[in-house]
């Protein structure tokens, strides 16, 4: 039995490299490297030596031995055995978070989808990448990316950094959170609550407001919410913020204060 596609999936994890950072490194194509770690395909002999070279472990090692069950791939040669590798990654996640920037576990949109099932699951957020911002203040945080052009002039494929929101006592009325809800997933939107009552999330609603108001704002069941996330810093890439003109801003700001003139008069 060839533990090759295993062993290559757990090393690669275990430097917390995407497949194609992967393939960059052995000058192969990203599909390879899926079709390898998916045993769809087994790595040509150049591959391996390839691999085996970078990781400082030997062919037979590599083809023939369960590197998740030895130790850390920095001494593989030395075998020491014991954790696996979601033990070490919550060791070394329990190291860092003795330093004062707060671990962000980042969820992309190819894990959103999987993200509503194990957002509860240690398992699977031990599973994310994490990485840290030095202006964060102390608590709970996590990242999610986001695509579309609802939340223009936030451009797609954005990064929102959010703090946990424990009640929905703290939900502060026209703010930006990430919602997590059984009916729509992730989202990204302004939350429009109606202040003259309690929002305790029992049998209530929250309207959900898109900044692009090409979008309708819709209405959630407080009870199918099952995270919020107050935006506190969004990361994109340099020159993907959208330009819009004087014109477009000043009917974006009228058609939102229509919106949510709407809204008030609807909740009052």
């Amino acid at each position: 039995m060839s533990y090759a596609g295993k062993n290559l999936k757990y090393i690669r994890k275990q430097r917390e490299w995407t497949q194609e950072e992967m393939a960059n490194q052995l000058q192969i194509k990203r599909s390879l490297v899926g079709a390898y770690e998916e045993e769809r395909a087994e790595p040509r002999l150049e591959v391996m030596e390839t691999i085996c070279s970078l990781f400082s472990i030997n062919l037979e090692q590599f083809l023939f031995q369960d590197l998740s069950e030895m130790g850390s791939m920095d001494g593989a040669e030395e075998g020491s055995s014991g954790n696996s590798y979601l033990e070490r990654r919550r060791a070394l996640k329990s190291d860092k978070s003795k330093s004062l920037a707060p671990i962000v576990p980042f969820v992309p949109v190819k894990a959103a989808a999987g993200y509503l099932a194990g957002y509860a699951d240690p398992e699977f957020l031990d599973e994310l990448n994490t990485f840290t911002l030095p202006m964060l203040a102390p608590g709970d945080y996590r990242a999610f990316e986001i695509i579309g052009d609802s939340m223009l002039p936030t451009p797609s494929g954005s990064v929102i950094v959010g703090e946990k929101v424990a009640s929905f006592k703290e939900v502060k009325n026209s703010n930006t959170y990430i919602v997590v809800s059984n009916s729509d997933g992730v989202v990204y939107k302004r939350i429009i609550t109606n202040d003259d009552r309690p929002n305790d999330g029992h049998g209530d609603r929250l309207t959900l407001l898109s900044d692009n108001p090409l979008y309708e704002p819709y209405q959630v069941n407080a009870t199918d919410i099952v995270e919020i996330w107050k935006a506190v810093y969004i990361i994109h890439k340099a020159g993907a913020q959208p330009m819009w003109n004087v014109d477009q801003l000043a009917g974006v700001v009228n058609n939102l204060q229509d919106q949510i003139t709407s809204l008030k008069k609807k909740l009052n």
